[in-house]
């Protein structure tokens, strides 16, 4: 099984978020990268971050990103 594009594009966009400043959300921006402002509205469906457009990232999202910057970390 391989990653879909589009969970590689949520991927990116959880590698966004701060994790040592909670208080600093992202917002997307309407001239962002189409595949961005789709993978934050899904991150939002899924409860992942409190905004359509970035916002924050829930306590699941916290979660989530901190997956992901360790999965990063080890790949490098």
């Amino acid at each position: 099984m391989k990653y879909t594009s589009e969970q590689i594009d949520e991927i990116n966009a959880l590698l966004l978020f701060d994790l040592k400043n909670p208080l600093d959300g992202i917002k997307a921006h309407s001239n962002a990268a189409p595949e961005m402002i789709a993978a934050l509205q899904r991150l939002h469906d899924k409860g992942l971050v409190t905004q359509t457009d970035g916002g924050y990232l829930t306590d699941t999202g916290t979660k989530a990103a901190e997956h992901c910057h360790a999965l990063l970390a080890m790949l490098k």
